[in-house]
């Protein structure tokens, strides 16, 4: 990736991480703008030209999967990365089927968020884990497989998984556990 013709769209509902990340991708000789909501990013595409796209899973009350699918259907040559700290299968899946390049956990260093987009994943092996998911995971990927299943509806996940809605308000708001 030479960076006299790649531009960057970044955009994230933490203004200090975007900042951080878009301050180290210029370093790099990169040019990058920034946004902060789905509005603002998808006005900021239609201001410029860019040719990748980094992009938070969680923007606010909004999803980044439909800015994904959105910059995908308007600049269908753009590059876009999924970037989030509330990673789970399902969303990964659907992100790759929405046309992202890409799907990096937080924390990313710039270095890998860079790489990820070079990225070949017909010849890039990943190594598989030996030691299977906890219990506490498998939860995790479960929720999120059904709630993507009703379109990020939480009464009508919480009904499918036969939960009370504050229950699964609750188990959403905190963090995936590792492994």
């Amino acid at each position: 990736m030479t960076p006299k013709n790649t531009t960057f769209l970044v955009v994230d509902d933490d203004p200090v991480f975007t900042s951080v990340l878009a301050r180290a991708i210029s370093r790099r000789n990169f040019k990058v703008a920034t946004a902060h909501n789905l509005f603002d990013a998808l006005r900021t595409a239609e201001q410029n030209i860019f040719s990748h796209a980094i992009v938070d899973l969680k923007l606010g009350q909004e999803s980044g999967l439909s800015l994904v699918k959105e910059l995908k259907q308007r600049y269908p040559a753009m590059e876009v990365l999924v970037l989030t700290g509330y990673a789970s299968i399902s969303t990964a899946v659907e992100a790759i089927k929405l046309g992202a390049c890409n799907y990096l956990c937080k924390p990313a260093d710039t270095e890998e968020i860079l790489a990820s987009f070079n990225a070949n994943p017909e010849t890039d092996t990943t190594e598989v884990p030996t030691t299977p998911l906890s219990v506490d995971r498998l939860e995790w990927e479960h929720i999120q497989k059904v709630l993507q299943e009703n379109n990020g509806n939480i009464s009508a996940t919480a009904r499918s998984l036969n939960m009370h809605r504050r229950t699964l308000q609750r188990k959403l708001q905190k963090r995936p556990v590792k492994r």
